[in-house]
């Protein structure tokens, strides 16, 4: 299994508008994060993670592979401001599959009713809809996923678990049946907004804490926001790295 980290920034991305702090003017790419989404490859299929505003951008820079199916963790603009542009890939008349809980797709089908129209226009990108049940796995484009349900304040979100990489974002806290979800896994992903607390996002500390009672052999921190130092300069534990854009890891079977 492989997984590519689109995007790693939190909702304003990295640099931030009109902020001239030491991340936003650093020169390291790493520094530069597009709004959070993910691309995971196993057994022959593509699964999105996320579709943000910058979903153009990520797919631009990896020449527009085939995807297979979008797995959305939550209803938030950052994480499905990119839907339209899923138009190539729904071309020949076919539905792109798109897993979210009901009350994500109660509120895509109210932002987006050309999609779901009777007698929508030529063009418009046509979607199938796939409800998830957040406390029972389910199949995407033919790979077993886990939800992992996680509070994001108030707000019930999920991440998921495939094979032995689970992917947690905008979590600011994590029941004890989804840490008993997650036993066992080999590669965590998990959001770190910032050194300093946040009401709906697990700030360093207590991701760090979350990835020490997983504890998986690698953990990459991502959701990051321009409070974090610059990428160079942060320390962290033996097994857990700040991801960035662009790269891509190995998980094991």
């Amino acid at each position: 299994m492989k997984l590519t980290f689109l995007g790693t920034g939190t909702s304003t991305g990295v640099p931030q508008l009109r902020c001239h702090c030491a991340t936003c003017t650093s020169r390291d790419p790493r520094d530069r994060r597009l709004r959070c989404s993910a691309l995971v490859e196993t057994g022959g299929r593509k699964l999105l993670i996320d579709c943000g505003p910058d979903f153009r951008e990520q797919m631009l820079r990896i020449d527009s592979p085939d995807l297979d199916a979008l797995l959305v963790t939550h209803i938030h603009y950052d994480h499905v401001g990119g839907i339209d542009d899923l138009r190539p890939w729904c071309s020949d008349g076919r539905h792109f599959p798109v897993h979210c809980t009901p009350d994500v797709e109660r509120d895509l089908r109210a932002r987006l009713p050309y999609c779901f129209a009777l007698n929508p226009y030529p063009g418009v990108p046509a979607f199938k809809m796939e409800s998830i049940d957040p406390c029972h796995p389910f199949m995407a484009a033919g790979i077993r996923v886990v939800p992992l349900p996680v509070m994001h304040f108030r707000l019930p979100i999920i991440g998921f678990r495939i094979g032995r990489l689970a992917y947690i974002t905008d979590a600011k806290t994590i029941p004890d049946e989804t840490f008993r979800l997650m036993e066992g896994v080999d590669t965590l992903v998990i959001n770190a907004l910032r050194p300093q607390e946040h009401l709906s996002h697990m700030n360093l500390e207590q991701a760090l804490a979350a990835a020490a009672r997983v504890g998986a052999q690698h953990t990459w921190l991502t959701h990051i926001s321009h409070h974090m130092p610059p990428h160079a300069t942060v320390q962290l534990p033996e097994g857990v790295q700040l991801a960035h854009d662009g790269l891509t890891i190995e998980i094991p079977d």
